[in-house]
């Protein structure tokens, strides 16, 4: 099963990756050079990627995009063979969230497949609530959004449970 993190820069997607990926998780980051360098010293130029026994007979393969919409070729390359997606969505930074919701778009204008949404970062001073975050994603109606977690991406206990509600999200889909 191919399942795409995706998120603005500094989300968590390679952190998530690196804590479940039973494999070394291969990477491209390179020095940042841009706005991405005040957030990080490093950031994911192709992608990342990681693998992940789930079960007898189901192995994930996780392949995470860049951050930054100059690397949309990649996004486009990546989501349009997965099976299902996690969008990370850093919930301690609002100015991020209109980038998050152009991420979103992008990836619906490709692919009707299952999805969630992820907040990371919630246990940092400014995160806003869940409600709130799914209200400026454009999920005000709480039957008709995808399913909104709570995240820690460097726990992978965390990240499993993510998977969890991901996996459970494309089995609900492949019965109906």
């Amino acid at each position: 099963m191919r399942l795409v993190v995706t998120g603005v820069v500094g989300s968590g997607k390679s952190t998530f990756i690196r804590s479940v990926s039973e494999i070394a998780a291969i990477d491209t980051d390179r020095q940042a050079t841009d706005q991405t360098a005040k957030i990080k010293s490093k950031t994911t130029v192709a992608m990342d990627f990681g693998r992940l026994q789930f079960a007898p007979g189901m192995a994930l393969h996780l392949y995470g995009t860049p951050g930054q919409s100059r690397f949309d070729f990649m996004w486009d390359l990546l989501i349009r063979r997965a099976h299902a997606y996690i969008l990370l969505v850093d919930a301690h930074r609002p100015s991020n969230f209109q980038s998050c919701c152009q991420l979103l778009s992008f990836m619906e204008q490709r692919v009707q497949i299952p999805r969630i949404i992820a907040l990371t970062h919630m246990d940092c001073q400014g995160a806003w609530s869940t409600e709130n975050v799914a209200i400026a994603l454009g999920f005000a109606n709480k039957y008709k959004r995808p399913p909104i977690v709570t995240l820690n991406a460097n726990h992978r206990d965390s990240a499993i449970e993510a998977l969890i509600v991901l996996v459970q999200q494309f089995m609900k889909r492949q019965a109906d």
